[in-house]
């Protein structure tokens, strides 16, 4: 197969990388970062062509595909038209009322002075005639003013006041003056004041220095532009495949140039600002990425070879979004840019929480989808669509049961993305034709990611040596050649293997280990006894042990190859290294009880060693393995009862339980005595259901059950007939 062969290429390089190759790590992520910015950084390249704006162009340019932008230029336009269209601003000068009563107040203030400073009448009109020369106020009047007492007085100020207040709280442009004055004029001739004081008023208003208290606010009328600006759509250009933006000779302006820019067939030089930026975005993700696997993924951020592949998922990410981004729908305008809707985020999260780890698939469901965003043109429903597509993939294969849950996944991708779409659609505003391509593209993408899942996990899965889920569910079935064997050459270390796989789930679940793995483990556990099956007691059918006929120490030798046997057939068969493992484990250094009392009986203990006696090892390094142990010693040792109850096939579990604890075999597994519980609990519950009670039917009762039985089936043969 084509991944077989790749996988030959990719073992050299893996074996390479080893455990204190800190310089070889940083390097690589290095490596990839250059790379992925070299993907993603072709929009930022430069062209030869430049054009200038006002100048004839060189050649003819035509659209290559269609394309729907808003235009920059032309919003700016109609942002810059829409403020000049706001009319200015005004705002009521108080300050110019003021300046007038002040004016009224300084008049009447000389009024009283003069009234105030001397009691002779005639005296008050000459001095009022001289300080009020610019009243130019008629004998009568100056009579009335130098006999009017301080009320009244007071009275005519407080009237005069009133009425340039009221004509100048209003706007008064310098137009309106006249009628300002006029305002005033008539104001006094009607203001309740006596007949003979009237002419003092009319004579005031008619001299006060009126201004206009009308002022341009700048600040005012600046803030109602901008709104006004920013009020203004953004313009929506469309240009349709092969549509002419500017011909030969003909001159250019800015519009043609954002045109070209955004067909990318133009580029006025390299955007270093914006490679740097894209540069600096890079490995700001990358070290924050490393950050989260420095703190809460050791296990992955120690293990160069887990790196490589993560970095591996991303580049591959990187070039199939890079290629989903540069697909034209058919020239339509209007569905352009609609393509970024198809990049595959959901493969990646799936395969990095099917390889690695549920959490850290979320964090890299988050960095691709960013990554979407900026391949999309920096749009962030692609981000958005991406995060919430990974998302639901990372649900998807979080717990595979079945072989066919990850082509179920890319039902329930589907249906999340066409969600996804439709509310970002509805908020983007697309039409009915956009909404439907992108639907379309949406169900496209869940498929896609499934494919690309399904097709990329064996070659990775194989060459970076990881056992997933899907390829334990793989070796799981019946009809894998190791299990055909061992079903047709040791049927009882089958039926055996099968019941002890069963044990180890129950207990695996009940402790929170990995039940797949327990399962599967226990399934191939015992494949070494292919070699020699009839050596084994589960496999003889007759009553002759070929045992009795050896010597303990050869005995031994004959059990204890089941191992190593099993191990070769394992790396025959390219078994994933977690069941050679438990292959390796699950007797550990277990003592074999039975040859090593019948060597001692017959050599009256001389010369024997219990270490002779004993498996190679090494024991269970895993709680998989260490079940696995634990259920194979029960499970073979438990059929040895007599007349199994409950209670006894209890105490027998715990004491299989106490001696490997005993004998150190639990040591390296992580198992705690509260785990140790629960898991002996897990197993009674499977051999409660294996070795239950049966009902003890009488023979009266068995006989009428058999009559009755016999009388239905005449009484069907009769109604057929």
């Amino acid at each position: 197969m084509p991944w077989q062969r790749l996988e030959g290429l990719m073992r050299p390089l893996l074996a390479r990388l080893g455990p204190g190759l800190i310089k070889t790590r940083v390097l690589l992520g290095m490596a990839l970062v250059v790379i992925a910015v070299m993907i993603m950084s072709l929009d930022y390249l430069p062209r030869k062509l430049d054009l200038t704006v006002g100048q004839p162009s060189p050649q003819a340019f035509k659209a290559r595909q269609g394309i729907v932008y808003e235009s920059e230029v032309l919003t700016q336009k109609a942002r810059e038209e829409a403020a000049r269209q706001v009319t200015p601003v005004y705002r009521v000068d108080s300050s110019v009322a003021a300046n007038l009563t002040g004016q009224v107040d300084a008049i009447f203030q000389t009024i009283r002075d003069i009234n105030n400073s001397t009691s002779d009448n005639n005296e008050r009109v000459t001095r009022l005639q001289n300080q009020l020369k610019q009243l130019k106020l008629t004998v009568p009047a100056l009579q009335a003013l130098a006999a009017a007492d301080a009320t009244t007085v007071n009275n005519l100020a407080s009237t005069a006041r009133d009425i340039v207040n009221r004509v100048m709280g209003e706007a008064v442009s310098q137009d309106a003056l006249s009628a300002a004055r006029d305002k005033m004029l008539a104001a006094a001739e009607t203001a309740g004041v006596e007949d003979r004081y009237k002419p003092v008023l009319v004579a005031l208003l008619r001299q006060l220095e009126l201004k206009p208290n009308l002022i341009y606010d700048v600040a005012a009328t600046v803030q109602k532009r901008d709104k006004a600006a920013a009020e203004v759509s953004p313009v929506q250009v469309t240009i349709r495949q092969n549509e002419k933006i500017v011909g030969d000779g003909e001159i250019v302006t800015a519009e043609d140039i954002e045109a070209l820019q955004k067909l990318g067939l133009l580029r006025s030089g390299t955007s270093w600002g914006a490679v740097f930026g894209l540069i600096s975005f890079q490995v700001i993700l990358v070290a924050l990425l490393l950050l989260y696997l420095r703190l809460f993924k050791a296990e992955i951020y120690r293990s160069d070879r887990l790196l490589l592949l993560l970095g591996l998922l991303w580049l591959i990410f990187l070039i199939f979004s890079r290629g989903v981004a540069a697909i034209s729908l058919g020239g339509r305008a209007e569905f352009t840019r609609l393509s970024g809707y198809l990049m595959p985020v959901a493969a990646g999260s799936m395969l990095v929480a099917i390889l690695l780890d549920t959490h850290l698939a979320v964090i890299f469901t988050i960095f691709l989808g960013l990554e979407a965003g900026i391949i999309g043109g920096n749009s962030y429903q692609f981000a958005a669509m991406g995060v919430v597509s990974g998302l639901v993939g990372i649900y998807c294969v979080t717990h595979l049961s079945q072989r066919s849950d990850l082509a179920r996944s890319s039902l329930f991708l589907m249906l999340a993305n066409l969600l996804g779409v439709v509310a970002s659609g509805l908020m983007l505003n697309f039409t009915l034709p956009q909404l439907s391509v992108a639907a379309a593209l949406a169900l496209a993408n869940g498929l896609l990611s499934t494919v690309l899942t399904i097709g990329f996990l064996p070659f990775l899965e194989n060459s970076f040596g990881i056992t997933t889920a899907v390829k334990l569910l793989e070796l799981s079935n019946p009809n894998h050649p190791l299990l055909k064997r061992l079903l047709l050459e040791a049927p009882g270390t089958y039926h055996h293997s099968i019941l002890v796989g069963n044990m180890a789930e129950s207990a695996a679940n009940a402790v929170g280990a990995d039940s797949l793995l327990a399962r599967v483990g226990a399934y191939y556990h015992d494949i070494g006894k292919l070699k020699r099956p009839y050596f084994f007691i589960e496999n003889q059918v007759t009553a002759e042990n070929p045992h009795d006929r050896l010597a303990p120490t050869l005995s031994t030798l004959i059990i204890s190859c089941h191992v190593k046997d099993g191990l070769e057939m394992a790396r025959d068969f390219r078994l994933p290294g977690v069941i050679q493992d438990i292959i390796a484990q699950h007797h550990g250094t277990t003592l074999m009880t039975y040859f090593y009392h019948k060597a001692l009986e017959s050599n009256q203990g001389e010369g024997i060693s219990e270490n002779d006696f004993r498996y190679e090892g090494p024991v269970p390094r895993s709680k998989e393995a260490a079940i696995v142990m634990l259920a194979d010693s029960i499970e073979a040792g438990i059929r040895s009862l007599p007349k199994p109850s409950p209670g006894r096939m209890e105490g027998f579990v715990r004491k299989i339980i106490r001696e490997k604890l005993e004998d150190g075999q639990l040591e390296a597994s992580d198992l705690t005595f509260r785990e140790l519980a629960v898991i002996a609990e897990a197993f009674m519950r499977v051999l409660n259901g294996i070795f239950h009670t049966r009902v003890e039917y009488p023979e009266v009762v068995l006989k009428e059950m058999e009559r009755r039985k016999n009388r239905n089936g005449v009484l069907r043969k009769q109604s057929a007939g």
